[in-house]
Parts: structure tokens; C-alpha cells; sequence
């Protein structure tokens, strides 16, 4: 079998350039090789191929024939998530986990976190000064953080919920780096040589984290209240077609994937969106006409639907997306694909990255242009910052919905400007990607005060009598 072509680099100096710079690497064999090529990435480095053609794409994540979605390739979360993750999973056992953990995030259900949601933001805001430049990305961390601590938890101002968001907070600061990457790509270095070292402190946190978790696990069940409505309680209720409920552990992989995938990824969209708005004047110009189009109406519904408010969200998730890559597919039979014959075993892997960079589809895909996305429909395999197939992010529609909301809660607010114009790129965070620097904004006015003053001249203005 002849696997694509590879950049010519010794196998541990690809995993260096893939942990150190994965976007530009990628970006760098693709001009090399076009839609399809080898990284020696993989576990042990073994080779792992990258396609970036839509039609490809589909027929990889959605042939299940011929294409296999298991879990062990997703060891790398396991330290994060446990072994019970849903993303950690295989076969039956994935599927049922899936089924367990959907109702919460569709439907009315997941409408009813709207004000829930404003709330949070609203509190996050009162910490800004005016003149006072602040990191937006600590704000939005902080708003995604919260929020998913009251929806998943239904937390309060409670110690535990305090301890809850400093310790995950800490958690994901400390594994941000690219060392932390590395420890989690190469598990050699996955040693505990004491709490000041960089393992070492990463188990402690987490096993406070966990200490937290089973407090509360338990708490509940003893506690039991069949009206509550936090996704905890939810997923505690629920029981699979064998009438069996999670066990603790189950609870506790899921409760973790929640905070941290439900959280690190939505608070870097809203950082992205966030800047790109205001870099962009004519955008922030449009999207503020269009909420102002509201008028009173504020229901988180009515802002969902919001066209433009949409686009830019689809936009930021496109150009630079929180997740490279999708989960990896394993050949399951002898398949041809792109040209080449793949033997089973071979592990293949979907960038999302390249793909939103395709010419063909998005022309001038480094410029952030909203519009692209009121032109034309995107397949799922054109445009999928949340995956596809049998592995698609289960909370998509929530993350959606949390952006939408936070940000016309801000902009509905605040005149904010960007404390510097630098040009800000993509870097890796951890498993994801997120703003280089510390991306700072200053607030300038409250649109309520400008509001007002506009009337107050519009009075002035009237004949007297």
C-alpha cells in the first residue's frame, strides 16, 4: 500500500513542527501536496492521513462500511475526560452514550438557558471599567465557564461552584502551552516527578477537580430532585434501552467533556467574534443595525434567528476554527480513495482547518467576510467547525445559541474598541487553537447613554408650542 506523500522530516521533527506550529504545517503540505497527505503524528508516530476535499470528506465520515469512528484513537483526551467520555467510546457503548447525553441540548429545553445566559454575561460585564483595557478572552472564559456551571450543574454562588470554576480554570491555563500539548501527544513525558513539576501539578488539579465532582454526584443522588432541570439531574434521571441510569464514573467523564469542551471552545469563538467585529467597523455597524432592529423584543429566540448575527458566527468559525481537525476514522475493508488504495487499519483524519481555506470555496478565505454565508448554502462537508457524522459535537446547537446571545447581550450594551490594531493570528491552545497574545479591548461608552443623548437632541430640536 502507498500512503499519500509526507514532508520528508524525521518522524519525531514532524510531531515537534505539529505540536509547536500545526497550522502552518499544515498549511505547508498542502501547498506541497495538495487535498490529501501523510503526517507521522500518530501514536508511536505512525503515519495518519489528512484530507481537506469535501466529497472525500463525506465519504469518510459518513460511510460507516467502510470507515470505523472508535474511541481509542481519542486517547489523547483520556487524561482530561476518563475512559468513560462519550468521545473516549466505541460501537454500542458510544451510541448509547450519545443517546443519554442529546435531549438536554435541543429543543425548548436548551431555549430555556437563554436568559440563564444573559444573566451570566451581564455579571461579567459590571467588571469592566471604562478606560480600563481588559484580556476578552479571560471575560469570555469566564462568561462560558459560568454558564456551563449553572446549566450543567445548576451552581450557584455556592463554595463548590467557586472551587469548581478556579480549579478548571487553573486546570486548562496550565495545559495550554505547547509542552502541555506535547505531554499529551507523547506519554513518555507523562511522568510525576512531584507537585511543582508540570505532570504532576496537572494530577493534583485534576484530582481536586474529581474530588468536587463525586461531592456533588453524590450529594444529588442522596438529595434526589426530580424538578430540577440542570443537565446533571437530567442525565442522572435518564436510563439507556436497558433501563440502566450512568454509574458515578459515567457521570463524572461526561460532567468533565461538558466543562471542558462545552466551555474552552465557545469562549474562544466569542474572543474571535468579538475582535473581528470590532476590526472590521462595517461589520459591527451592520450587526448593530440589526439588533437594534429588535427593538424591545429580546428573547433569545428571536436573536437566534438573526441573519447576519448568524453569518458572523459562521465566519468566525470558519476562518480560523477552535477544532482543526475531526476525529479520526479508521479503514475498516480495502477502500480507494483520491487515488489511493488504503488496507484497514490505516487511520485517517478530516482537517477542518484546510478545508475552510479551500479557494474554491471561500475566495480570499483569509479575509473575514460575513456575507459568504447569506450568498450560499455550505454542505456539511464544506463547512464543519463542529465535525461530522457518527462524532459530531453533541452541543452544537447550544454553543450557537451561547455565542448569539452573549454577543448581542455585549454589543446591545457596551461601545468597545480594540486597545491595539495588531493583527492578531491563530495558535495552538492545549488540543485546540485559539488568539496568539492576549487579544484587549477598552469600553468606551454605554449604547444606552449614546441612546439617550440622541433623544435628548431629537427633543431639543422639536418647535416649542
Amino acid at each position: 500500500m502507498k500512503l499519500p506523500p509526507s514532508p520528508s522530516a524525521l518522524p519525531f521533527v514532524q510531531m515537534l513542527q505539529w505540536i509547536a506550529r500545526p497550522m502552518a504545517l499544515m498549511e505547508a503540505c498542502t501547498r506541497a501536496y495538495g487535498d490529501i497527505f501523510t503526517l507521522q503524528i500518530g501514536k508511536d508516530f505512525a503515519p495518519v492521513v489528512f484530507v481537506s476535499n469535501p466529497q472525500a470528506l463525506e465519504e469518510i465520515l459518513s460511510n460507516s462500511q467502510h470507515f470505523d469512528a472508535p474511541g481509542e484513537f481519542n486517547e489523547i483526551f483520556q487524561p482530561f475526560l476518563g475512559k468513560h467520555s462519550v468521545i473516549s467510546l466505541s460501537g454500542a457503548r458510544h451510541q448509547r452514550q450519545r443517546q443519554l447525553l442529546m435531549p438536554p441540548f435541543h429543543g425548548e429545553r436548551m431555549r430555556t438557558y437563554g436568559q440563564l445566559i444573559g444573566e451570566v454575561t451581564e455579571q461579567v460585564m459590571t467588571q469592566w471599567s471604562r478606560e480600563q483595557p481588559f484580556c476578552v478572552r479571560s471575560s469570555t472564559q469566564a462568561i462560558a465557564l459560568r454558564v456551563i456551571l449553572k446549566t450543567v450543574f445548576g451552581l450557584d454562588e455556592g463554595s463548590r461552584g467557586q472551587q469548581l470554576e478556579q480549579f478548571l480554570s487553573a486546570l486548562l491555563e496550565e495545559t495550554s502551552s505547547p509542552y502541555s500539548a506535547a505531554m499529551l501527544y507523547l506519554p513518555a513525558l507523562q511522568r510525576d516527578l512531584g507537585p511543582l513539576t508540570p505532570w504532576g501539578k496537572f494530577l493534583r488539579r485534576k484530582q481536586q477537580t474529581d474530588k468536587l465532582l463525586y461531592e456533588e454526584i453524590q450529594e444529588r443522588r442522596e438529595h434526589f430532585d426530580s424538578s430540577r432541570t440542570d443537565i446533571l439531574s437530567l442525565l442522572m434521571a435518564a436510563r439507556d434501552e436497558a433501563s440502566q441510569p450512568m454509574m458515578d464514573v459515567e457521570l463524572r467523564d461526561e460532567l468533565m467533556t461538558l466543562l471542558v469542551a462545552g466551555h474552552e471552545t465557545t469562549a474562544t469563538a466569542l474572543a474571535w467574534a468579538l475582535y473581528w467585529i470590532h476590526k472590521l467597523p462595517s461589520v459591527r455597524e451592520k450587526l448593530i443595525q440589526e439588533l437594534d432592529s429588535l427593538g424591545d423584543d429580546s428573547d433569545p429566540s428571536a436573536i437566534f434567528r438573526l441573519p447576519y448575527l448568524n453569518a458572523v458566527c459562521c465566519e468566525t468559525l470558519r476562518i480560523y476554527p477552535v477544532a482543526m481537525l475531526t476525529f479520526p476514522r479508521m479503514v475498516k475493508v480495502p477502500v480507494s480513495l483520491m487515488g489511493y488504495d488504503f488496507e484497514p487499519g490505516t487511520v485517517v483524519i478530516g482537517s477542518i482547518y484546510l478545508t475552510h481555506r479551500r479557494e474554491d470555496l471561500y475566495p480570499e478565505p483569509e479575509q473575514f467576510k460575513p456575507e459568504r454565508f447569506l450568498e450560499r448554502q455550505f454542505s456539511a462537508y464544506e463547512y464543519l467547525p463542529f465535525g461530522a457524522g457518527a462524532r459530531r459535537c453533541i452541543g452544537l446547537a447550544f454553543a450557537q445559541f451561547e455565542m448569539k446571545v452573549v454577543l448581542a447581550k455585549i454589543l446591545s450594551r457596551f461601545e468597545l474598541a480594540l486597545a491595539d490594531n495588531r493583527e492578531v493570528r491563530p495558535t495552538r491552545r492545549g488540543l485546540v487553537t485559539a488568539p496568539s497574545g492576549s487579544i484587549r479591548f477598552v469600553v468606551t461608552g454605554e449604547r444606552q447613554d449614546k441612546e439617550r443623548e440622541a433623544e435628548l437632541a431629537r427633543s431639543r430640536s422639536l418647535p416649542v408650542g
